[in-house]
């Protein structure tokens, strides 16, 4: 029986799924990090004292959600036709943002410098620096689909288009953010029809780029020293997050120690409510319960794409690629950083961590993607047509990659 809903229902459920479990788990993990900032003189601490607020980040996370609900429903409702005319202009102004970070930006006690403070908040563009790259990739490439082939008029301009992105971010010291920019160009750049010697050539670059960087960028080099051999030494130092969320995954067995009783949110893993959710969580939840998070990512995957697969137009087609390819590399790089198989970086786990500006954009990109899916629900939407490869466009058959 076909949906009443025009949009992707199950991809929308999945993101409510994802957004009620964030919730949850930061009202559970972030209570120890809500008494020090609410109540830091406070020597002993008390949920009953006034002075102690035990719910602050939930309290904070709560607004956060409703803003980005609100940012929700006006990109949802904007028409495709809106995010194709403003891409050149989002793309020029994220450019000047990103290297108005570079000079006026603050660290807040990392390493990477990439937040600025508007109105006594902080903002992270490199977050919304995502979605300026999908949208003037996808305007691009729709302009230009005879000549994505050509060296001249396709790499080129690619790898000119992307620098201007990810060379801030990379001198922002973001190199999490980096990695997640370069997987979301190139997955674009192959839909759109790119020669596989110029992506050789281009992941080529980035390899030799990432060697550099590596070799010459002392706390890089040290990150993935730590990475590769891990000692007493490294233990105690820069291995010590690895190894406190692996710590944390290890004791929540199966099931878990349940809900607000997780002993390394409070005392030994930095970062709890953000970065190292997964492994907070999964202290908490144990493993059957935490796999259903993994298990919602690749939904967002295979709806993601099949969504794209069934696009309207191409330039539809490219962001819908982008996004989901977004939301999906930024989480399993994440559970990959929690999971010690991955070295560690500043990156949030999307819709679930502690974080305004990560769950503000990643909203609006779901809100594009329901977009797109709801102008072809009979496609999109319809489980009796999943096997139906046909698209309705055939002068865009030739783009899409078997």
């Amino acid at each position: 029986m076909k949906s009443s809903f025009k949009f992707d229902t199950i991809l929308a459920l999945t993101i409510l799924f994802l957004l009620i479990f964030g919730l949850v788990m930061i009202t559970s993990i972030g209570v120890p990090k809500s008494i020090a900032l609410s109540a830091p003189g406070v020597q002993y601490p008390n949920c009953s004292d006034a002075n102690v607020d035990c719910y602050l980040l939930f309290k904070k996370h709560l607004m956060r959600l409703g803003l980005g609900i609100a940012v929700f429903i006006l990109a949802w409702k904007l028409p495709m036709k809106f995010w194709k005319k403003i891409a050149p202009v989002f793309f020029g102004l994220m450019v000047i943002m990103l290297i108005f970070v570079i000079v006026a930006g603050k660290s807040f006690g990392t390493i990477a410098t990439n937040w600025v403070l508007i109105f006594n908040t902080s903002l992270q563009p490199s977050e919304f620096a995502r979605l300026a790259l999908i949208l003037y990739l996808a305007y691009w490439f729709s302009k230009r689909r005879e000549s994505v082939g050509d060296f001249h008029d396709g790499f080129l301009p690619f790898c000119f288009i992307t620098g201007l992105i990810v060379l801030p971010v990379v001198l922002e010291n973001d190199y999490g953010s980096t990695v997640v920019l370069a997987i979301i160009a190139v997955s674009i750049y192959f839909i759109a029809g790119a020669r596989l010697k110029h992506l050789g050539l281009g992941i080529l670059v980035a390899m030799i780029a990432s060697i550099v960087v590596v070799s010459f960028v002392p706390h890089v080099r040290q990150r993935f020293q730590s990475f590769l051999n891990v000692d007493k030494t490294c233990v105690e130092d820069l291995c010590w997050q690895s190894q406190q969320a692996n710590i944390a995954v290890g004791s929540g067995g199966l099931f878990g120690k349940g809900l607000t009783q997780g002993v390394q949110k409070s005392y030994w893993l930095p970062q709890a409510s953000d970065d190292f959710i997964f492994a907070a969580s999964s202290e908490e939840l144990g493993f059957v319960r935490i796999i259903f998070v993994v298990l919602a990512y690749l939904i967002i995957a295979l709806r993601g794409y099949h969504i794209a697969n069934k696009a309207n137009g191409s330039f539809e087609m490219f962001v819908a690629v982008g996004l989901t390819t977004w939301l999906v590399v930024q989480a399993f790089v994440n559970i990959a950083v929690n999971t010690a198989l991955f070295p560690v970086t500043g990156i949030t786990l999307p819709f679930v961590s502690y974080g305004g500006s990560s769950l503000v954009a990643g909203l609006i990109a779901v809100a594009i993607l329901l977009n797109i899916s709801e102008n072809t629900t009979y496609y999109a939407n319809s489980s009796n047509r999943w096997g139906d490869r046909r698209s309705r466009h055939t002068e865009l058959r030739r783009y899409r990659r078997a």
